[in-house]
């Protein structure tokens, strides 16, 4: 079922993924989608504030990868992903994308997945988490368009 929701502003982007987060369950993937500036790590940052992470949350653009710990709703870590910088396959598997998918206690968030390119995360997801699709959409005056899609 398909959710859409209307931002004015990131503080309301923030909350929209503090309250996503009460959801969330060991194994669960998000994969988010939309052009630079559109709310995705905002969004994570409200994803991470719900499931009680302190610490500050930035994009991992530059290391590609990013691990909270977390102690809520049998969640163990938060993987934070950032494909931004993938073009090849082969770059997908060297990272390591299947084990952090399947690590054990956690929540993996990727932002920019559609650099997923070929990659079966179906094949991936052996644990039986949810997965769900969020695309982001910039309209005007700060406000986004967000629509959420869980399927698996």
């Amino acid at each position: 079922m398909d959710k859409k929701i209307i931002t004015r502003g990131s503080g309301e982007t923030e909350i929209l993924g503090s309250e996503f987060s009460k959801k969330l369950k060991v194994g669960d993937v998000i994969l988010l989608f939309g052009e630079l500036g559109a709310g995705k790590t905002t969004f994570v940052k409200g994803v991470a504030e719900g499931l009680g992470i302190t610490e500050r949350i930035a994009s991992p653009t530059f290391v590609l990868l990013r691990s909270h710990r977390v102690n809520r709703n049998n969640i163990k870590n938060l993987n934070h992903v950032d494909l931004y910088r993938i073009e090849k396959p082969q770059e997908l598997e060297s990272l390591g994308l299947p084990e952090i998918i399947e690590q054990e206690g956690s929540v993996t968030i990727i932002e920019w997945a559609d650099r997923l390119l070929d990659f079966n995360l179906k094949k991936s997801l052996s644990s039986g988490g949810q997965v769900y699709r969020i695309y982001f959409k910039h309209l005007n005056r700060g406000q986004r368009e967000i629509t959420i899609e869980s399927y698996g």
